[in-house]
């Protein structure tokens, strides 16, 4: 409210003492702030002296900005950031792809998250690139019209939003012939997805990129030249100048290939710190400069990891170790789903059951629990069939497009009466 008093660039916000400029990237002019123009046109009161004396001031480990996470699992919290972080991370995610000058990005995901941010614009940046972005908020539409009106070479998304725009009623007039790559990230990617997006979107190159906003974010990616099924069921190998780990959650210890163990990241690419959280970095970030990324993986004897769930998400239904991914992805093998997540909710007999929310395609047969129970028996292990089913039109999710599993779980913890 003070900005109605203030004049540009002189706010004094009770709640936010320090803060005294505004900047409004839209055309209009608001009270108490400056406009974008406005802003551009103070290069002008800035000396060459000014710029390096600041220049000289500034290091590549300084931090650059406060990232917050997505809150997939909780609160976010302020990951600190630094140019060294950021800056080559972009670098490496855009080499990855083989970014020229000559491509063209779409880029959907939101600018003050890593993905648009990092991924999307020092990604172009680095590589001379142009960026694309078709609409204010995702709208599956703007995308594919972007794509087709640019002849964008690349896009980026994540699975919800790819899901989205395969469903479009429209999407076979849209013509994606031009697309070469892309990056799927931001949470596990379903391998059947994964193959509509590369047959139907003519997305041949398109790579899947893994990691978290406290690694900057990328931390493994596939590559154009790995082979098809690894595309499709890895987060691919660990990228260029950084390392990474699986453990024993319980021990710390590596275990061996193959085997299912909390993935660690080390390297250029860790933040400094979650802002003003002493106590969350302890945490996140052990001694030897380790990120636990709270993430259950596998690394196969070629370098390749697969993601087999968050450590939170895990199910233990009477003793047995259930990772919902494996189920998603059985599940979306059913004609009739378009979309589908499982979670864990509380159960007096086995300590905990499994529900799944389905959301069906448009037009599709009708389909009910019993339905979807007698598709899974036989070809995966009873203890794996979820027992309970709810059919949804969306899911909860954060404003970057990740689904909320926590409130997943409230949800159906709260419906089902299972407070108690």
């Amino acid at each position: 409210p003070e900005l109605k008093r203030s004049a540009p660039g002189k706010l004094k916000a009770d709640n936010v003492p320090d803060l005294r400029a505004v900047i409004n990237v839209h055309p209009e002019q608001h009270d108490g702030m400056w406009t974008w123009a406005d802003f551009l046109g103070f290069a002008g009161q800035v000396s060459e002296a000014d710029l390096a004396k600041r220049q000289g001031e500034l290091q590549f480990d300084d931090a650059i900005n406060i990232q917050f996470t997505s809150g997939t699992t909780g609160n976010p919290k302020g990951a600190t950031l630094t140019h060294h972080n950021i800056l080559n991370n972009g670098y490496f995610v855009g080499e990855s792809q083989r970014l020229t000058e000559k491509d063209r990005l779409v880029i959907p995901v939101p600018l003050y998250h890593c993905f648009g941010m990092v991924m999307g614009n020092l990604g172009c940046i680095t590589h001379g690139s142009a960026m694309i972005y078709p609409s204010e908020g995702f709208d599956p539409k703007s995308v594919l019209q972007a794509v087709h009106q640019e002849r964008a070479s690349a896009l980026y998304g994540v699975p919800t939003m790819f899901i989205a725009e395969l469903a479009d009623p429209e999407f076979s007039s849209y013509d994606l012939s031009s697309l070469r790559t892309g990056i799927m990230a931001g949470s596990i990617c379903p391998a059947e997805i994964m193959k509509q997006v590369n047959g139907k979107m003519n997305m041949k190159e398109v790579q899947i990129a893994y990691g978290m906003t406290e690694t900057s974010p990328v931390s493994t990616q596939t590559s154009s030249l790995d082979p098809f099924e690894k595309q499709v069921t890895t987060v691919g190998r660990t990228q260029p100048h950084l390392e990474t780990k699986i453990v024993d959650p319980g021990t710390g210890n590596v275990v061996p290939r193959g085997e299912i163990g909390e993935l660690c990241t080390r390297g250029y690419s860790v933040m400094l710190k979650y802002w003003n959280n002493e106590e969350k970095t302890r945490e996140a970030i052990d001694d030897a400069g380790w990120m636990h990324t709270g993430d259950l993986a596998t690394m196969d004897e070629d370098g390749y990891i697969q993601i087999v769930g968050r450590i939170k998400d895990m199910v233990i239904r009477g003793g047995e170790n259930i990772y919902p991914k494996e189920i998603e992805e059985f599940l979306y093998t059913h004609p009739a789903i378009e979309e589908v997540q499982v979670t864990g909710i509380p159960d007096q007999k086995y300590g905990e059951e499994l529900i799944a929310w389905i959301k069906l395609r448009p037009g599709s047969e009708p389909v009910n629990g019993d339905d979807l129970q007698a598709f899974c028996k036989g070809k995966i292990a009873h203890f794996k069939i979820p027992k309970h089913y709810k059919f949804v039109d969306a899911f909860p999710m954060t404003v970057t497009g990740k689904i909320q599993k926590f409130k997943m779980r409230e949800i159906s913890i709260e419906e089902m009466g299972l407070n108690g």
